[in-house]
């Protein structure tokens, strides 16, 4: 049995509201184990013998049929959650946020590309570490930066999703 963590693309953000133990509940009767959530952000951990790319089918559609909208979830394994974190290129540091994103293969060079496009920030960085791209940004600049409002692009929106480094480290603390 393989553990995985679902990252659910667009949960609890413009009027697309679930409760997790809602989703937990759609995951379980989708044939997934030991189904349980990490925040509110939509992130679902379980257990299963199959693999990613027929999980991914199987939990979208029951995503989209069970919450009539669009389901869009990137599935990694334990042992890939822990590399993204150790690969991590940026160190914490007081008033930045570290983000970590998930998505389709090759995703990373797009985010590379609109990332060296816009303006940055202050002390804003992006890198790509073993096809990872890793963003770091000052608080309060996530929404506001250029770069920010690229990733609500339409054209993105079913290619990746990203969470913060502190996510990732609840989600391995929950994997245990």
């Amino acid at each position: 049995m393989t553990k995985f963590c679902a990252f659910l693309r667009g949960v609890n953000v413009k009027g697309t509201n679930m409760k997790m133990a809602e989703v937990c509940k759609v995951f379980s009767e989708a044939g997934m184990e030991k189904v349980s959530s990490v925040l509110a952000s939509g992130n679902i951990l379980f257990q299963s013998d199959q693999d990613s790319a027929e999980l991914k089918k199987i939990l979208e559609k029951a995503m989209s049929e069970h919450f009539n909208y669009e389901a869009f979830l990137f599935i990694r394994n334990e042992k890939e959650i822990q590399s993204m974190l150790k690969n991590n290129p940026f160190p914490a540091i007081e008033n930045f946020h570290n983000y970590i994103f998930i998505g389709y293969e090759k995703v990373e060079e797009t985010l590379s590309e609109e990332f060296g496009k816009s303006s940055k920030a202050e002390g804003e960085k992006g890198k790509i570490v073993h096809d990872i791209f890793y963003w770091q940004v000052p608080k309060g600049q996530t929404l506001d930066s250029s770069f920010g409002k690229i990733l609500g692009k339409k054209s993105l929106k079913d290619k990746m999703t990203s969470r913060n480094v502190n996510t990732f480290e609840r989600i391995i603390k929950k994997f245990g």
